[in-house]
Parts: structure tokens; C-alpha cells; sequence
């Protein structure tokens, strides 16, 4: 496999890491560089140790995981804006620098990189490094999730409350989209 090729499976697989970072980021009243790099290790962590671990399970259980992964992921995000948008409507979200729930980023962590997982499973039936492949997956998830926050946070203090309510409305949407696209009700 090119590294080009890895690039755009980067890409592909960064998206929902870097739309959660910039809602993660639009929680925060101002940047914060600490808080970015936490959230960004969070993401860029998952999505690296992900493929490794689908690579390793690829060979044992490929046709049970493939049937559950995206149940999971809907099942987790939905949970997680559902969340948020209960928490900024009942005035329970801290705008000052809210957003920064470690049990939350694990969660999402997990659920924005099951397709990495998927993509793992993929990599035990080529001849392709895992290593160097996941590597560069989640080099590529940690930039654009740090950049995701921080951009999110620049706008983070103008939107407070409207913006979390938004930002859990966007994760619901997210799943919902995941859960379609497995269905194949939708292709993106």
C-alpha cells in the first residue's frame, strides 16, 4: 500500500474525530493548547491502537465483528449527544471550559474509531504493515483533532449554551449517518 493511499484512509477515517474536536472545542471559552493536546491524544490514541487491534482480531473473528461494530458506534454517540443536549437545556454544561469529561472523550474516542477497527480487519488480509499504517492514521486523527478544537474554540466563547445543544445534535447526526451508511440507506 502507498503512502498516499494510507493518507486518504487517514482522511476518511479523521472525519468524525475532527467534527467532535471542533464541537469539543466549541464548549471551551477560550483556547486551550493542554486541553486541545489531551483531546487530540484522545482521538489520534484511539484511532492509532484501533487498526492494531483489528488487524489481530481480523485473523480470529473478521465475520462477527464486521456485523456489530457500527451498532456499537450509533449506540455510543447517540448516547453521548443525546447527553449533551440534555445537559446545555437543563443549564447543566460549564461553558467556561466544559466539554473536558474524561469518561465522555474515552467514550467518543472509542466510538469514532470503530472504523478503524474495521480497517485493521482489512489490513490482516493484505500485505501491509499495521504498524506503519496505523501510525500514520493516528498522526493524521491527532492534527486535525487538535486543529478541530482549537478552531472550535476561537468561536467557543461567542455561541456558549446554542453551540453544546448544536454540537449534540451534530454527534446524534453523526451516528444516524454511520448507522445508515452500515444499513446501506446511505453512501457517502
Amino acid at each position: 500500500m502507498h503512502i498516499w493511499e494510507l493518507f486518504l484512509i487517514a482522511a476518511g477515517l479523521s472525519a468524525d474525530a475532527f467534527a467532535i474536536s471542533l464541537i469539543k472545542g466549541l464548549s471551551m471559552a477560550r483556547p486551550s493548547f493542554k486541553r486541545g493536546a489531551v483531546i487530540a491524544l484522545f482521538f489520534g490514541g484511539s484511532q492509532e491502537v484501533m487498526p492494531i487491534i483489528g488487524h489481530q482480531l481480523g485473523r480470529l473473528f473478521s465475520r462477527y465483528i464486521i456485523r456489530f461494530e457500527h451498532l456499537a458506534a450509533f449506540t455510543l454517540l447517540l448516547f453521548i449527544g443525546a447527553k449533551m443536549i440534555y445537559e446545555a437545556v437543563k443549564g447543566e454544561s460549564a461553558p467556561n471550559g466544559g466539554g473536558f469529561d474524561i469518561k465522555e472523550l474515552f467514550l467518543l474516542s472509542i466510538a469514532t474509531s470503530i472504523d478503524a477497527l474495521t480497517v485493521g480487519i482489512g489490513f490482516a488480509f493484505l500485505k501491509t504493515s499495521v504498524i506503519c499504517a496505523a501510525a500514520v492514521i493516528g498522526g493524521f486523527t491527532f492534527a486535525v483533532s487538535f486543529a478541530g478544537v482549537m478552531l472550535g474554540s476561537r468561536f467557543g466563547a461567542a455561541f456558549g449554551r446554542p453551540s453544546a445543544v448544536i454540537g449534540g445534535a451534530v454527534i446524534i447526526f453523526i451516528a444516524v449517518k454511520m448507522l445508515f451508511e452500515h444499513m446501506g440507506i446511505l453512501i457517502l
